[in-house]
């Protein structure tokens, strides 16, 4: 975009496989037993519907029930070594124990997402394009490995968080469509990370690196941009990128078919043609589809036919425009225009493979844990959480109990994740805001979206110690650790024995630092 940094039988046999599978495990009440009994991919799917697989890429899970290679690749901060991480098991879900044990005691950012497909359409890094990116070169910045956790089946993976600025890109493919060829696409996303930058997307853009005109990409996108195209509520949307306009329909701005779609797991899928075209999407936990688009191509000069030039993006616009923010799981693109039959046993294959948030247990420092974290200073604050602002995102403390309202408890309610950028500390991710982390900026702690500045990872990092009192556990900045995670007038900060600031006062300083971790809230 140019705004600047802002597919008959076999079907049905099909189903018949896909039903029996999912009542074979039970109705999903063991997401990893039914995970580990799948015998086929998405893609895998495609290819039995006549569309095969051109591309297929993933950090969570395998796309085709015998896929055995690697899913991506890590680089660590330490030393630049480099790791392939591939499945447990062939068709299964990342073996993310590699990555943490790897990425130990430093960060790691994903480097490549390979493609299963056997194509070689692997992404990696965005080259600097129209549009420049903020890493050395002006090419786009590398996702955080530690981001996105989230559980698959029952075990642990990590997708990729497209931070604004983050960018990966293939200008020379094989296999994908071109001009007016026929192709289709899915993506999962974060239907709870977005924002209206241009522009997060997935698919088919511009080999070049620049706006090559009207028609030159087919992509999926997911924000809330109304820069070109809109549906209904407040969005996000799930629209198509066919450059120089976001489309939610048949006509430029605003589409009434299209809604607003925000599970906390969305399923996004995008097909063209000779003169057609179509969206759909729905709940990447559970249920079908809905069709949001379906007919002939945008009532605008320059998209019939189409110039399709094929290269691959994710997180980014054809020119490079990378001021957009989400996060993705798995995606493929397809050979030919799938039907809504083939697209539908792929949604059931998606709703199967047990896709959760990541919280895995209750009440300690352990990664995926859910916790709350109570002030020890008496007499005053005992009974207080630490806790997010509603008004304008900052942390403070306040009185919270079981009979709380709901979202005081969330906000006072934390998912325990490996540090940002030191996995042998931690991260905060906030049980209200998901994908949002406790963070320090000029001392003050809050709750944020990674904004794509370098130091996010650093000011979202913690390392815990002994509590300062003697009580509980105290959290040293990684990056300030002089500085501990402190309650001063029931405002977060943090703050050091003694000092210039208000809140680096002595008095009750070690109670201030220390806390419990309760059972979580919420």
């Amino acid at each position: 975009m140019t705004e600047p940094p802002l597919i008959r039988r076999a079907i049905r046999a099909l189903l018949t496989t896909v039903a029996t599978a999912v009542l074979t495990g039970g109705l999903l009440t063991s997401a990893a037993t039914t995970s580990q009994a799948a015998t086929q991919g998405p893609c895998d799917l495609y290819a039995a519907g006549g569309t095969p697989c051109v591309a297929a890429h993933s950090t969570t899970r395998a796309l085709y029930g015998a896929y055995n290679g690697p899913l991506y690749q890590v680089a660590r901060a330490s030393d630049n070594a480099a790791k392939d991480i591939g499945p447990l098991t062939a068709g299964g879900v990342a073996d993310a124990a590699q990555q943490d044990s790897f990425c130990a005691n430093t960060s790691c950012v994903i480097t490549v997402i390979y493609d299963q497909s056997g194509k070689g359409n692997k992404l990696t890094r965005a080259l600097k394009g129209h549009w420049p990116g903020p890493a050395e070169g002006g090419n786009d910045n590398l996702a955080n490995a530690f981001e996105a956790p989230v559980t698959v089946g029952g075990h642990k993976a990590y997708g990729v968080h497209v931070a604004p600025g983050t960018g990966y890109r293939n200008n020379n493919t094989h296999g994908i469509a071109t001009g007016d060829q026929p192709e289709g696409m899915y993506a999962i996303f974060d239907g709870t990370h977005y924002n209206g930058g241009c522009c997060f997307d997935y698919g088919n853009a511009e080999t070049t690196g620049n706006d090559d005109g009207n028609g030159t990409m087919e992509a999926l996108y997911f924000g809330n941009s109304k820069g070109w195209g809109w549906g209904s509520g407040n969005g996000p949307w799930v629209m198509a990128d066919q450059e120089n306009g976001l489309f939610s329909g048949v006509n430029r701005g605003y589409n009434a078919g299209t809604p607003t779609v925000d599970h906390r797991f969305v399923t996004a899928m995008l097909k063209g043609g000779p003169n057609q075209w179509a969206t759909r999407g729905g709940n990447a936990q559970s249920g079908g589809l809905s069709t949001y688009y379906s007919g002939v191509r945008p009532n605008a000069s320059g998209y019939n036919p189409m110039k399709k030039q094929g290269a691959i993006i994710l997180g980014i616009g054809g020119d490079n425009s990378n001021t957009g923010q989400g996060t993705f799981y798995e995606g493929v693109m397809t050979s030919g225009y799938p039907s809504d039959a083939t697209e539908n046993t792929v949604q059931a294959n998606i709703a199967a493979a047990g896709y959760n948030s990541g919280s895995t247990s209750t009440g300690t420092l352990t990664p995926g844990s859910r916790i709350s974290l109570k002030a020890t200073t008496a007499p005053c604050c005992t009974s207080h959480y630490l806790r997010r602002n509603d008004a304008d995102s900052t942390v403070g403390i306040s009185a919270v109990n079981s009979s709380s309202p709901a979202a005081d408890k969330a906000d006072a309610t934390w998912i325990v994740r490996s540090g940002l950028a030191n996995s042998s500390c931690l991260s905060f991710e906030s049980a209200g805001k998901p994908g949002q982390y406790l963070r320090h900026y000029n001392f003050r702690l809050s709750v944020n979206t990674d904004n794509g500045v370098a130091s996010f990872a650093q000011d979202a990092t913690f390392c815990p110690t002994a509590g300062n009192s003697g009580t509980g556990h105290s959290f040293k900045s990684a990056n300030n650790p002089t500085k501990y995670v402190r309650h001063y007038d029931y405002s977060a900060y943090i703050a050091s024995n003694g000092g210039s600031n208000a809140w680096d006062s002595t008095t009750s300083w070690a109670q201030d630092t220390s806390w419990l971790t309760a059972a979580p809230l919420a």
